[in-house]
């Protein structure tokens, strides 16, 4: 069964960084292409950021580029969202997701984990 559980959200001021961390649990994430997509209630998804499988492409959303990074690593069994520069604007819920694909062109994001919130605030 394919689980996702992302991490690493919490509150930080304008400028800041973090990164989020998004582990699979109980299948190999290095199968498949893994994208990064934000989400409000009531709002429609953004999405961020896709690491592909196949050959580790990264594809970027135009509120990621330059500012966000995707990276994965296989023998942890997680793919992280490395966040810079963060503006008030980019408050949301982060989720990570798949559809057990390997390439981003196209990604449907049929299974994600349960979010994790990250507030930029001073």
């Amino acid at each position: 069964q394919v689980q996702l559980v992302e991490s690493g959200g919490g509150l930080v001021q304008p400028g800041g960084s973090l990164r989020l961390s998004c582990a699979g649990s109980g299948f190999s994430l290095d199968y498949y292409a893994i994208g990064w997509f934000r989400q409000a209630p009531g709002k429609e998804r953004e999405g961020l950021a896709c690491i592909s499988s196949s050959d580790g492409s990264t594809y970027y959303g135009d509120s990621a580029k330059g500012r966000f990074t995707i990276t994965r690593d296989n023998a942890k069994n997680t793919v992280y969202l490395e966040m810079n520069s963060l503006k008030p604007e980019d408050t949301d819920v982060y989720y990570c997701g798949t559809d057990t694909g390997s390439h981003c062109e196209g990604i449907e994001y049929d299974y994600w984990g349960q979010g994790t919130q990250v507030t930029v605030s001073s």
